[in-house]
């Protein structure tokens, strides 16, 4: 008898950063499996596509489910679905005129979801990663490893099983949420938005599962990307073209893993 078709859907949209890249790479990777079958969104409005589906992959900046879009995607994990969520999945932004970035707190019931909200993060540059469940198999047998990627600073929410962590304690400068933990403003002032203590821990989930009902998300804040034409209006032209992590073999390496726990595939 036949296997199965496995039903992904993938969102892949929203700001600055470089989706048709992300997107490319992505189905690359669900191409590997001949059983699995993608359909392709921009955001998460197509309902019966989310409740068909056997897993979801999402990589978005700024992409928010209205209502009706947070109750199919409850529904599917409410069912059992499972869901890999992607570098700035868990982000709202919103430019706050001669103050930066801010993350507004305007979506908890989304972020709860995911189990965590992006806050900030410092200048790109190379941190290092490491493994906090080397006997679990979406992360066994990998090595600590150096990753040139934006660096998530993180509010968390519920019960999460740490996969890949990492330390930061400095400034996030051009953010309203600027000092990481305990760092001190200019002048001495307090650290800014000190309401929730989780939000500024040292340490910092890189990758982690969270349970939602009878599903689970695995949430991976790597894989940075941008072209030259990902920052407009803002500006006509980004200077660089930026790839983090999706340069490391070892990215591409959790990323399967990660494709075939969501499709209950064997190792």
């Amino acid at each position: 008898m036949a296997a199965a078709p496995i039903n992904a859907y993938l969102v892949c949209g929203g700001l600055y950063h470089d989706m048709d890249y992300a997107r490319l790479e992505l189905l690359k990777l669900l191409g590997e499996h001949e059983r699995i079958r993608v359909r392709v969104a921009e955001d998460y409005r197509d309902k019966s596509a989310i409740a068909a589906a056997d897993f979801l992959v999402t990589y978005t900046c700024d992409v928010i489910p209205d209502a009706a879009q947070l109750e199919s995607l409850q529904a599917f994990l409410s069912a059992g679905g499972r869901w890999i969520a992607l570098h700035g999945t868990n982000s709202v932004l919103k430019f706050l005129k001669g103050r930066g970035w801010d993350a507004p707190r305007t979506t908890p019931e989304f972020m709860a979801m995911l189990g965590s909200q992006f806050l900030a993060h410092p200048p790109i540059e190379p941190y290092l990663v490491e493994v906090s469940d080397p006997s679990h198999p979406l992360v066994a047998g990998l090595d600590a490893f150096e990753a040139d990627d934006e660096l998530y600073l993180c509010q968390y929410h519920g019960e999460s099983h740490a996969l890949l962590h990492t330390r930061y304690r400095g400034e996030a400068p051009g953010f309203v949420a600027r000092y990481w933990p305990g760092a001190v403003a200019p002048g001495g002032a307090a650290a800014a938005a000190r309401d929730e203590e989780d939000q500024f821990s040292e340490r910092q989930l890189v990758m982690y599962l969270h349970p939602h009902g009878a599903g689970e998300v695995l949430y991976c804040t790597l894989g940075h990307c941008r072209g030259k034409y990902d920052m407009r209006p803002m500006m006509a032209e980004y200077p660089a073209v930026e790839r983090g992590s999706w340069k490391l073999p070892v990215y591409h390496e959790l990323l399967r893993r990660g494709i075939r726990w969501a499709a209950r595939l064997p190792d």
